[in-house]
This record gives C-alpha cells, structure tokens and sequence, in this order.
C-alpha cells in the first residue's frame, strides 16, 4: 500500500482506558509510532512491521452486543472512522464460556513483551503463519475473537506522486466481523489483539495483495470457542466477496486525526480496472 504522509495526534474515543498512541502513518509504509528497534529476528516471530492498518467501525456497544448475541462490557463506546494501529476497539470474545463485548488495543501484545509500544508492530497476523508463530500461536489455538467494523481502508498509487484512497465495505450495510486473536499483557492485565489477514480475494486484490479474514455469522461460534483447526482460516464465501463495495473516498482519511462518517463518503476517481501508474 502507499499513501499520503499523515499527520497524527494522540487521541481515542472509547470510554474504557485504553492505553493507545496516534501518530504520523503513511497509509503504506511501516507504522511510525515511536518505539526502539526492534531485537534482531523479530520477523520471525510471525510480526508484520511494514502493514498499516485503517478501519471503521461505527455501531454502538449496545447494537454490537445485540449482532453478536454478547454480553456487554463496555461503557461508552463511539463511533471511530478511522481506526489506527494501537486504538482502542471492540472485540467480541468468549470469557467463562459466554460471549462477551470487551475494549481491547488493536496490536497485540504477547505475554513475553518488553514494551507496550510493540503493540504496534503486531496489528495483523497471518493465515499462512497465525497458528505457528510465535506471537500469535498460542491466542490462535485458545483465545480467538472477533472484532467488528463497517469497513476498512486501503491506498492504490494512480501516479507517480497521486494516492486513492478506498473503503471496502458491505454494500447492504452489514456489520463486518474480522478474525482476530487477543491476549492479556503486563500488569494490568492489558487486552489487546490483532486482525487476520489472508491473501485479497477477486476484485479485492485491485486495491490491495491482502485482505482481512472475513468471517460470515455462521463460522462466528467455531471461531470463537471451536478446537484450532486448518478449516477455522478457509476464506469466506465468494458470495460475501462479491457484496463488498470498492468505494473511493476522500484523502482526509489519511491524516489519523480526521474522524467522521464523511471520511466513508464516495468522491470521484478513475476507474480501478485501468492501467494504474
């Protein structure tokens, strides 16, 4: 992906105390969030330093509570359209064999981290990997989540110094629901977790190489409480691909401290199925 150069700020806008850092994010390059470099091998751990992430994600706790039959643990969860590494978001889990509505920070942080700040270098985790990782292999075989959201966000070059920036979302308005895996870290018991990514599906792969793991409602309550099995990271339906819209939207969205629903508002831009630059 690449985009425009943002300019970030700290913010969030989830009631519950997550501990998040908004900062300057290149809608393609590696998430510039100030942290140490990181240990040598740190790849191998199953990390994706150089993905940035964007998201929406607008429903109220008490409407996400009602979609994923949870109960809800939040207070005072808003509307967040531009969703950036570290956050504070939503994630439907199970805790003590019921499903419940927690806040959790987007970037998971596995029990052996040094830093917080890691956090942000562990945004996705793989489908080809998630299950052997290091980071990751233990909350995919017993703590998995789903997270939800409107949509999401990726940036396709049109020129040499021009940027588009899309939003994929269902065309109905239906929630979207990502694999996810979390885990709790330090002492404070901090939850955090991080998105799925698999390889981008049909028109998908236009914008970009990889895509969420989208899970329709029917595979949620494998997800979420079956065995770890190859078949929970099958890709979704073609029929749930084919109802996401390629929506091109406004630059704004690259500057994290824009928020609104006119971020998701269509503009103008040449066709996705030209020559690109």
């Amino acid at each position: 992906m690449t985009g425009p150069t943002a300019v970030g700020a700290i913010h969030g806008r989830v009631g519950a105390v997550v501990s998040g850092t908004r900062t300057v994010c290149s809608p393609c390059q590696p998430v510039a969030i100030a942290r140490p470099d990181p240990p040598a091998g740190w790849d191998r751990y199953g990390t994706v330093a150089s993905v940035c992430g964007r998201y929406a994600t607008s429903r109220s706790s008490v409407d996400l509570a009602a979609l994923f039959a949870a109960t809800d643990e939040v207070e005072g969860l808003e509307p967040d359209y531009n969703v950036a590494p570290t956050d504070p978001v939503p994630v439907v889990r199970v805790s003590s064999g019921l499903r419940v509505l927690n806040v959790a920070r987007w970037g998971l942080l596995p029990h052996w981290a040094k830093d917080a700040r890691a956090g942000a270098r562990m945004i996705n985790a793989r489908v080809e990997t998630v299950a052997t990782a290091n980071a990751f292999a233990s909350s995919f075989a017993r703590r998995r989540c789903l997270i939800p959201a409107d949509g999401w966000y990726e940036w396709v070059k049109i020129s040499a110094s021009a940027k588009q920036a899309y939003y994929m979302t269902p065309a109905d308005g239906t929630v979207v629901a990502f694999a996810g895996v979390w885990a709790r870290w330090g002492p404070d018991d901090l939850l955090t977790c991080s998105i799925i990514t698999m390889p981008a599906m049909d028109d998908l792969a236009l914008v970009h190489d990889r895509m969420p793991l989208v899970l329709p409602a029917q595979r949620w309550a494998a997800w979420l409480d079956g065995p770890p099995s190859d078949e929970l990271l099958a890709p979704p339906p073609a029929s749930l691909v084919a109802g996401i819209e390629l929506r091109p939207v406004s630059a704004a969205v690259g500057d994290v401290r824009n928020d609104g629903a006119a971020l998701t508002v269509r503009v103008q831009a040449p066709p996705l199925d030209l020559p690109l630059f």
